[in-house]
């Protein structure tokens, strides 16, 4: 689970089988504890979401938007030959 701030513009498309999909980019901030000692975390991730099931609470998602979202990660490797990090999301709720 992973929470924070949609930082792209999310795209929606429909595969050729007529599954929706939504790409967006989540930025998340946090401070964790690791090895006993505070530790100021941050990344961006791209997050995919596909189905059905998603597709109402993806509608609604806009820049700036507080999310919290559940999946898996996979890696995806871009036309250009370089590999990334995607998370592909089960559960998406918006937090704002």
């Amino acid at each position: 689970m992973l929470s924070g701030v949609v930082v792209k513009q999310p795209k929606h498309t429909l595969s050729p089988a007529g599954i929706p999909h939504c790409q967006f980019v989540l930025e998340h901030q946090s401070e964790q504890i690791e090895a006993g000692l505070p530790r100021r975390v941050w990344c961006r991730i791209k997050v995919v979401a596909s189905g059905l099931e998603l597709r109402q609470q993806t509608e609604l998602l806009v820049c700036g938007c507080h999310v919290k979202v559940r999946g898996f990660i996979s890696r995806v490797e871009g036309a250009n030959g370089l590999a990334q990090i995607v998370l592909h999301t089960t559960m998406l709720k918006r937090i704002d």
